[in-house]
């Protein structure tokens, strides 16, 4: 059997066409501005072995480097999406590797910091909420409120805060909205946090006693750095949930300096009076009043009042 080698050198030879596009590529790719570069920084390696990886320089040679070539991860034109290729030279032989680019890097911190917002029956509009999207509407109104909203940030960027919100106004002024917006703000930070509709969150927990993971949820919000309770005082109460559930994630979170973040319809001291009152008619102030000293160890009540944007 003859060599392979010599068969191809033979075809070549044969084949005009292809031996001028082998000539042609080859001299497209050594004058490369780049290429050129990297050989002369190695004058070492010999033209056997330039020739030999010919294919490796071409192929580097038509890839983007570093995004020079790609619009955002999604247009990536490389072979291996979101990587950049490099020459290297290792005992005076030419080798092409593939690193992580910068359009995919930052695509990757994006999903990173996605997921450090995670959300129990939110709505999607709330998700994507920004302090830049606050409206300019009742400004006066609504002054103390980002104020102390930026004052935790500011504070964030350096000692996590012990205490957060407690959002307390009438239907509509956007109580929920700040929540969501103060929770994209924190993942910039790399800050996970956990939004919680109340009304679904006791649903949640009842359910969650038929398979047995009560307490590991539990667990996992008694845990996470920022917890956000929102619409406290709209769900039924029970007094079951009230001081094995709540009672026992604030309890934690108040003894581990964790801050937990409120919206309500009611104050603080109207809250008292809804927790005190059972489902079943009952009247528990101690208990209610139990729950209440503890939203105030990890929280500020701050009053949020304005027009009602849901009739806007």
């Amino acid at each position: 059997m003859k060599p392979v080698q010599s068969e191809i050198k033979k075809w070549m030879n044969q084949n005009k066409n292809f031996k001028e596009n082998y000539l042609q590529i080859r001299e497209e790719v050594l004058n490369d501005p780049e290429i050129s570069e990297f050989l002369s920084l190695h004058p070492q390696l010999s033209q056997k072995e330039i020739d030999k990886n010919l294919i490796k320089l071409h192929e580097y040679k038509t890839q983007s480097k570093q995004c020079d070539q790609c619009q955002c991860f999604d247009q990536c034109i490389n072979m291996l999406q979101g990587y950049s290729p490099i020459l290297r030279v290792e005992n005076n032989e030419i080798h092409l590797v593939y690193e992580k680019c910068y359009n995919r890097i930052n695509d990757e911190k994006q999903k990173e910091q996605q997921n450090l917002i995670q959300s129990l029956y939110m709505p999607k509009d709330i998700l994507n909420a920004s302090i830049n999207r606050i409206s300019d509407v009742d400004g006066q109104q609504r002054k103390p409120v980002v104020h102390e909203m930026l004052n935790f940030l500011k504070e964030a960027k350096t000692n996590f805060p012990k205490k957060g919100i407690y959002f307390y106004g009438p239907f509509g002024v956007g109580k929920t909205y700040f929540l969501g917006a103060l929770a994209n703000e924190l993942k910039r930070l790399n800050i996970a946090s956990m939004l919680i509709y109340m009304p679904e969150f006791v649903r949640e927990m009842k359910s969650s006693i038929k398979d047995d993971s009560i307490n590991e949820k539990i667990n996992y919000f008694k845990k996470t750095d920022v917890l956000m309770l929102d619409d406290i005082g709209a769900e039924t109460q029970s007094a079951w949930f009230r001081d094995e559930i709540l009672g026992s994630i604030l309890q934690y979170r108040m003894m581990e300096n964790l801050p937990v973040f409120f919206t309500s319809n009611y104050s603080m001291e109207q809250l008292e009076e809804q927790l005190a009152t059972t489902n079943r008619g009952g009247s528990e102030t101690v208990k209610a009043g139990r729950i209440i000293e503890r939203i105030k160890q990890v929280s500020r009540e701050v009053n949020l009042s304005g027009q009602n944007r849901r009739d806007l």
